[in-house]
């Protein structure tokens, strides 16, 4: 497992980015749930945020991708808006304890 911040480091409604290695990380907390995702879109495969930790849409309840306005589920990573329409991000196994969150060790088939 990699640490990737403490618990309190991603506050509900938020999100943040992270590098493991090589891999390009979104985490977002929603209903008290912290979810991760590989930072790439299905579209063109280049990272979502248009800033450093800029991955949420104004109303702060989709990720949304910077490069074409892609909106994604938080809870699934379904797009459900833009040209990668029905794709999905990819999901990343996120764990919550000793006041941290933690990437499950990455399996390099899942690309």
């Amino acid at each position: 497992m990699i640490r990737l911040c403490a618990t309190s480091e991603l506050p509900e409604g938020q999100s943040r980015g992270f590098t493991a290695g090589e891999l390009q990380i979104i985490a977002v907390r929603r209903d008290g749930r912290a979810y991760l995702y590989e930072n790439r879109c299905p579209h063109r495969g280049v990272p979502l945020e248009w800033l450093p930790d800029r991955f949420l849409d104004d109303s702060g309840s989709l990720l949304q991708c910077a490069t074409h306005g892609a909106l994604f589920l938080i809870e699934s990573g379904e797009c459900v808006a833009g040209p990668c329409a029905g794709q999905s991000l990819r999901p990343l196994d996120a764990i919550e304890r000793d006041d941290s969150i933690w990437l499950q060790t990455v399996r390099q088939s899942d690309s």
